[in-house]
């Protein structure tokens, strides 16, 4: 059986679900676009190519073969995406949470099954249908549970807003030990450097202390001065929009003081160095056309 144990985003990582990129099916057409940097790129004529993003999750899997973590990947969909893991799933302390994502994808929940399987059923829970919350917008911090959401009256006009207020709630009723602080973020079809798709588009922690934060990500600027307050302004990288536009914020951590990073992120890269972390840095920048970057390709199940 696999004990599931996530508290945060940080502590060492034993066993995760990374995403694939193998048989990941035809360019969408423009219809089909999911958010509106993989439209720019469907219309541009530069959507990444499987052949292109393969090398780039190997990539990735090798890193965490060099720390020794226990990586299981989904069983292949003939041509079908199935890079972001993090969307169809998440565990809070020894719980696993399904999501109830867009309808289109509820195959690459049946993908894992042998994983999920591999966990006390009575540990594996379902929201109901009215509840939306993928885990891209859900971010263990110890006490804490941080959350992204859409606030806006226009919410299910906005295929980018992927976490409701019934998301929160259900959360909130989940687990009562916990503070949920929920943040309302800017959502954007047409411009993607105006898009943040879940809060790890905008926030992320590093370490024991620290973030990459983008404050315009923020509707409320309140929400934005609750980080400030909770990890003080120096532990805070901030990122420009067009950082945030290449997702300088959905690096992946190990450990501590470990950071899987984009090898382009070089501003990121230097003061996570200078703030004395490992940067094992990695090619991404084929599957960051899709809106989604190193947190969103991975799905962490044991954390020391």
């Amino acid at each position: 059986m696999l004990q599931l144990n996530i508290k945060n985003e940080t502590s060492r990582l034993r066993a995760v679900v990374l995403g694939s990129a193998v048989n990941n099916g035809p360019t969408p057409n423009e219809n089909e676009a999911y958010d509106p940097k993989s439209l720019e790129h469907i219309l541009a004529g530069t959507y990444p190519k499987e052949a292109d993003m393969i090398p780039e999750m190997a990539a990735f899997n090798a890193v965490f073969e060099k720390y020794d973590v226990t990586v299981f990947r989904p069983e292949m969909i003939e041509n079908y995406n199935q890079i972001f893991a993090r969307d169809i799933g998440f565990v809070i302390d020894d719980v696993f949470v399904k999501s109830n994502i867009l309808p289109d994808r509820e195959r690459e929940l049946e993908a894992i099954e042998f994983v999920l399987n591999q966990i006390d059923p009575l540990k594996v829970v379902r929201p109901p249908e009215e509840v939306h919350i993928e885990g891209g917008d859900v971010m263990l911090w110890n006490d804490y549970i941080f959350i992204g959401t859409y606030k806006g009256s226009d919410y299910k006009e906005y295929i980018t807003a992927r976490t409701n207020w019934q998301g929160v709630q259900y959360i909130k009723k989940l687990f009562p030990n916990k503070i949920i602080k929920e943040f309302d973020l800017v959502k954007s079809k047409i411009e993607a450097r105006d898009n943040a798709l879940h809060l790890d588009c905008c926030f992320q922690p590093v370490g024991t202390n620290k973030g990459i934060i983008y404050k315009s990500g923020f509707r409320e600027e309140a929400d934005y001065m609750f980080l400030v307050q909770l990890f003080g302004k120096e532990n805070l990288f901030h990122i420009t929009r067009d950082e945030m536009y290449h997702m300088n914020s959905n690096v992946f951590s190990i450990a501590p003081n470990v950071v899987v990073s984009e090898r382009n992120f070089t501003r990121l890269n230097n003061w996570l160095r200078q703030n004395d972390f490992v940067v094992e840095e990695i090619p991404y920048g084929e599957i960051a056309k899709q809106e989604g970057l190193l947190r969103c390709s991975t799905l962490p199940l044991i954390r020391d």
